[in-house]
Order: structure tokens, then sequence, then C-alpha cells
């Protein structure tokens, strides 16, 4: 006999598909808050994965790629349960906000309370309906606003059975990530759930290639824990590079940025990535890199302040060649022009 399984009070049968509205709220206009939840439970039993999208409230790449799975036929061979939720932080999306109408950041605010903050309170529910019933967990996460990421995980690499779910996503790039207190994963990770967080794109924007390869590592994972049947495709992927730290470059003044880095490259020690100019005076300085590694992360905002974050560099153990040809390979099997079958 199937284990039951009970979501916002309605019992979710074998075969059942279903959307569940669970009541968080009412705005102070009296119209009421709910968390969208995606309930597909397949005729076998078998692991109970949860997506979530959208923790903060201007990531959108994630309710995309949401959107997409559901849709993909390969869930019709489901074994087991997909629990989607392609909107956690409502009240953000709605204010096209990362954080929430108390300017709390919902990632910082698990496990939660119901007697607590907006926050808490929205991270309560989604800890006891959601998180708490599965076995397995994806957080899909873009870069803040004005900030681009390359399409890369983080999570807990020395956990074995974590590790192994990050190389089955299929991303070049990996970071053993340490977990920080008040988040999602961290909250997972206390009720012994491996859980992946994928970081893809920018703030308020859709990118195909982050959308695309978020799609297909959700599938990976799926398959690699016994969800769907396993690819006929003979193409595998290498082992992703995992970064042993990760630095930011800060503008050494402020002014008016041009970059050169683009994210994925390679870079040497002492390499140019971009100059700040000063608007009135024409004076320029350039941005130089204090350690090889590849470019994870970079404003897309020239508008600079001295001591701003504005390139995320990753530093490896790998040759630049390995490095690089993986991500090329990568960045032009996701490409928009291509088409992938799922």
């Amino acid at each position: 006999m199937a284990e039951p399984l009970i979501i916002g009070g309605l019992h979710v049968k074998p075969g059942q598909r279903t959307l569940i509205d669970i009541p968080i709220a009412n705005l102070y206009t009296h119209t009421p808050v709910e968390l969208p939840v995606h309930v597909l439970r397949g005729k076998r039993d078998g692991p109970r994965l949860f997506v979530c999208a959208a923790i903060h409230g201007d990531e959108l790449n994630g309710i995309e790629i949401i959107r997409r799975l559901l849709a993909s036929r390969k869930l019709r061979g489901l074994r087991g349960t997909l629990i989607a939720v392609p909107i956690v932080n409502v009240y953000g999306v709605l204010e096209r906000s990362r954080y929430l109408p108390d300017r709390r950041d919902l990632n910082r605010s698990f496990p939660g309370s119901s007697k607590g903050s907006m926050a808490a309170r929205l991270a309560d529910v989604f800890m006891e309906e959601i998180v708490s019933k599965c076995s397995h967990g994806i957080d899909l996460h873009t870069g803040a606003i004005h900030r681009s990421n390359l399409p890369q995980i983080r999570a807990n690499l020395d956990d074995e059975e974590t590790r192994s779910l990050a190389e089955a996503f299929g991303v070049p790039v990996t970071i053993n990530a340490s977990i920080r207190d008040g988040s999602l994963r961290g909250a997972a990770a206390e009720l012994g759930i491996p859980m992946l967080l994928y970081e893809a794109g920018e703030a308020l924007r859709l990118d195909e290639v982050s959308i695309r390869a978020g799609l297909q590592g959700i599938i990976n994972v799926m398959r690699k824990i016994g969800m769907l049947a396993p690819s006929r495709s003979t193409k595998r992927y290498n082992e992703p590079f995992v970064a042993r730290s990760s630095n930011w470059e800060r503008a050494p003044e402020s002014g008016l940025l041009r970059s050169v880095a683009v994210l994925g490259r390679f870079v040497k020690k002492g390499e140019a990535l971009g100059t700040i100019a000063d608007p009135v005076t024409g004076s320029e300085v350039p941005v130089t890199t204090r350690y090889s590694g590849v470019v994870i992360g970079r404003t897309e905002m020239p508008l600079v302040h001295e001591g701003e974050a504005i390139f995320h560099i990753a530093r490896f153990e790998e040759s630049a060649k390995e490095i690089t040809a993986q991500v090329e390979a990568f960045q032009s099997d996701h490409d928009p022009e291509e088409t992938i079958t799922l």
C-alpha cells in the first residue's frame, strides 16, 4: 500500500494530478493570498521530489522552468510524486521584488514559525505542507537584480547522495556551498532531505539557456533517483567541475563599467575583466582579477560604486582548457536555436 499523501487538507491518490491552492493570508484589500501547488502522483510509489521557484519574487526563470516541466510528456511515466511550486513568494512576484512586503528575505526565514513574521509564517507553511512530505528537493534561483549567473549548482557536496544528484543535474560548474542560517536548504538538511540549489540568469529576466538547462537538469535528477525511465540517448556529460572557492572582485573606483569578461570565461590572475571610467574627468582604471578561475557571475549594471561586487570568480584545480571546453559545449547544447526533446 502506498503511503497517504495529504497536502492542504486534500488526499492525493496514486495516479492523480491536481492543483492545490493553500491559503496563506489576506492582503489588506481582503484579497486572499494562496500558495499554488501542483501535485503529480504516479501510480507506482517512489521518491517524492519538490521543485520550487520564486522564493525571491523577482527571480522568474524558475517559474518558466516549472511551467515547461509540468508540460513535459516524460511525466506520463512518473514513478513516485512530483510536487511543483512555481511561485513560493507570491507577495514578491506581485511587487516584482526579491523581498516580502516587510522587507524580509524569505530564504533567511526558514524553518519559520506559525506565530512569527510574515516571512516566517510563509516559511512555516511551506515546510509543513511541502518539504516535510518529500524525500528530495530542488530550489530554482537566479542572480540578484542587475546581476547574472552562469548556470550552476550549489549544494552540500560533502554529502554523497547530494553530490550524486549535483553530478546528475548536468551543469559544468558546481559549488560546494556552505549552508546559510535561515535558508530553505538548511531547513531541508535538518530533515535529512538532499537538496540542490540551481542558480542561473538574472532577476526580472527570462534567459532561454538558463531555462533549458534547468529543465533538462530536473529531468536528469528525476531519472537518477528512479522517478523517470533512463534516457535512451547515448550522450553523457562529463562530471561537473567543483569550485574549491569563489570570490567577488570589487570596483576599485566609482564610475561607468565597461565589461570585457563574459560568463563562463576562464580568466588568469591579473587579467583585465573590464574598465571603470570617471564620467566627468574621463580617467580610467582597469578591473583585474586576483585569482585564476571562471566568471560565474557579474553585474549587468554599468553604474558602479567603489567597493561594489562586480565579477564573481570560481577557482578550480582543473586546467583552463578543460573548463573552457566543457562550458562552451554546455552553452552550445542549450542554445535556443537547438532543439531539446524532453
